[in-house]
């Protein structure tokens, strides 16, 4: 674990910085999968992972049934405490300084909002003061590190951001975010890649 100086700490905190936080496999380990369709019939179901490596074949399609489903998001999510604990802190020091904490998932709207926000207030995570973005409902963009590209440059454009920082599992999503931070040389771009282990690693 990184140990950074008593002074570190206070610049850290008078930084006003935008901190965004993907949610499977980064916040949470979760269960639910994506089915691939196929005439109708289910082919393949695909976790979190997989599916951001899957390229969809001739007549192939995405049924999302489950990762939209709120319950099955709050039965079966396991926090990662590590991560966990870094949203937590990270949200009391953006209280101080004009800072913000955003989440960015991939998913689309839940069937069941509230229900989706509580597995958060379950971990004791003050959600009423992080929005919520919602990738998966801009399915005419493409990739999910497209449509993730697509929010960002949305919170880049204003807010007067010093430094930005990204959590993720997966590294297409940072790749594309660290290529934002080329065109903002002002900026100080951190891109972090959540382990197996749910220990970030600056990439």
């Amino acid at each position: 674990m990184e140990i950074k100086s008593f002074r570190q700490s206070l610049n850290e905190e008078a930084v006003k910085t935008l901190s965004i936080f993907d949610v499977d496999e980064t916040l949470f380990r979760t269960k639910a999968k994506v089915n691939v369709m196929k005439d109708g019939n289910i082919i393949k179901k695909l976790t979190n992972q997989e599916f951001n490596h899957y390229k969809l074949k001739d007549g192939e399609s995405y049924d999302f049934g489950q990762f939209k489903d709120a319950k099955i998001f709050a039965k079966t999510s396991a926090p990662i405490g590590h991560m966990i604990g870094k949203l937590k802190s990270t949200l009391r020091k953006a209280d101080k300084n004009g800072s913000r904490v955003i989440i960015v998932t991939a998913r689309g709207d839940f069937d069941d909002r509230d229900t989706f926000l509580n597995t958060f207030r379950a971990h004791e995570i003050d959600i009423d003061k992080i929005y919520v973005e919602r990738a998966g409902n801009f399915e005419f963009i493409g990739s999910s590190a497209k449509k993730k590209k697509f929010i960002f440059k949305k919170y880049l454009t204003r807010g007067g951001w010093k430094r930005v920082r990204f959590f993720d599992d997966h590294m297409d999503n940072l790749t594309t975010f660290k290529a934002l931070g080329r065109k903002m040389p002002d900026v100080d771009f951190e891109a972090w890649h959540v382990k197996p282990n749910g220990i970030p690693h600056r990439v």
